[in-house]
């Protein structure tokens, strides 16, 4: 059975949790708090962290931060309120795998855990990382209809053939790695391998034996060959996702690797020849930090011979139901259920929210609904309480949002009908609440 590393100093929703994911057949160590998890990751192996993002003597992305150095193939869930969603957010460029707000549906937790462990390299052979390109090049990219997408199409179509290296820019959450496999896809090296690489997650003293391999006995813990991801792409793709994370050192060894189009495993005298498309993206601006010193000019324009923007969901609002639809299609096939589609008042609900984490916000969000959603169409009722709230006014006063009778409906179903915590849950006092309710006859 997997096993989890619970963080968490609410005692009594910890161990509610806990008695959860036992029941679901995982194996649950416990701690209340940030050093009672670093005692513990100390102690033993875990395949997945659940962390709170507050925790009484660290905070979760600090705390993420010190597993990551130690433990790179672990993936990190953070919990966190509504008001932390955009910290969490950030998190995800610095490592964490994915984030869930509280208050979440016990079932929610398990799509998420398993979503990260599905896409978790922990005890992976490498060439088991490696994915095949499928039949339809298009099953992962979805084109969309606005100016935006239109343009991102005709980029991803000029320069697939060729074998230019391409930078892709873009916030967190937009689908970079998908452009990627797309440009490979529509490549002449499509029936070769694909191999990306999570350069954040790669600790420096590391990455070259990530990178090139390494030889039996080179180092402490190399207790075997290994074979880098170079070599393992030979004739195919490697995509460097957040390139910008690479240390100093790194840039240059992985400098040297693509002008002499040579490899050296680590501990090896023996040069390896490679013939590989370099794909690569940030969400960073490169050029500035050319500017200070933190990237090597000579990389950067090796590795930007071709420069393609992945818009924000912002930047493409007409293409927002196009891939609420795919989702949708993509969650029913992954959970066997037939949701039809979204109620109007849905798509109005979408179309007001600004989608801070992107197209993966919106992927998690439409899956959760799909699991929820017992009817033809995904209602208001199996949406998360942030998309009816604003935290505050411009007068520093809570406002809800137009759909506050829906937040309202919402707040109650998520508390069983117990107004003092509905309040709460909508960052209201109890009074307001019960004057919302005889406004809208909600007694």
């Amino acid at each position: 059975m997997p096993k989890i590393l619970l963080i968490e100093d609410d005692i009594s929703f910890c161990k509610l949790l806990e008695k959860f994911l036992t029941k679901n057949n995982y194996t649950v160590t416990t701690s209340f708090s940030a050093a009672e998890a670093r005692s513990a990751v100390k102690k033993e192996n875990f395949d997945l962290v659940l962390t709170d993002l507050r925790l009484p003597d660290d905070d979760g992305i600090g705390l993420m931060t010190e597993i990551k150095a130690t433990f790179p193939d672990v993936p990190v869930i953070l919990m966190t309120g509504y008001s932390d969603v955009n910290t969490a957010v950030k998190a995800i460029k610095n490592g964490a795998s994915d984030y869930i707000s509280k208050p979440f549906n016990p079932d929610e937790v398990l799509i998420v855990i398993t979503n990260a462990l599905q896409s978790s390299s922990v005890a992976t052979p490498i060439e088991k990382k490696i994915s095949k390109p499928k039949s339809n090049s298009d099953e992962e990219y979805v084109k969309g209809i606005s100016k935006a997408s239109v343009k991102l199409a005709e980029y991803i179509k000029l320069v697939s053939p060729t074998d230019m290296s391409v930078l892709i820019i873009g916030e967190s959450g937009t689908g970079k790695e998908i452009i990627a496999k797309s440009i490979h896809q529509q490549s002449l090296r499509k029936d070769n391998n694909f191999i990306a690489v999570d350069c954040g997650a790669i600790p420096k003293e590391l990455a070259a034996s990530e990178f090139f391999g390494h030889l039996k006995g080179s180092f402490t813990g190399a207790i075997s060959d290994k074979i880098g991801y170079f070599e393992a792409a030979n004739g195919g793709t490697v995509f460097l996702d957040e390139i910008g994370n690479l240390s100093y050192e790194n840039q240059i060894q992985l400098l040297r690797a693509l002008q002499e189009r040579k490899i050296k495993p680590v501990g090896s005298n023996k040069e390896i020849k490679v013939d590989i498309r370099i794909l690569t993206a940030t969400n960073e601006d490169l050029r500035e930090a050319v500017k200070n010193g933190d990237f090597r000019e000579d990389l950067y324009h090796r590795i930007n011979e071709f420069s393609i923007h992945s818009p924000a969901l912002s930047e493409r609002e007409e293409d927002l139901m196009v891939f609420a639809e795919f989702f949708l299609q993509k969650a029913n096939d992954q959970l066997n259920k037939d949701v039809l589609g979204f109620s109007p008042e849905v798509v109005a609900i979408f179309q007001k929210y600004p989608w801070p984490g992107n197209l993966r916000e919106l992927q998690n969000c439409v899956k959760r609904a799909t699991l929820l959603t017992q009817t033809d169409f995904i209602e208001s009722n199996v949406l998360p309480v942030e998309f009816f709230q604003k935290t505050t006014s411009t007068n520093g006063d809570f406002s809800l949002s137009v759909n506050e009778k829906e937040a309202i409906l919402n707040a109650l179903d998520r508390t069983n009908n117990n107004k003092s915590e509905a309040a709460k849950l909508l960052k209201i006092t109890r009074k307001t609440l019960y004057n919302k309710l005889k406004l809208y006859d909600l007694n």
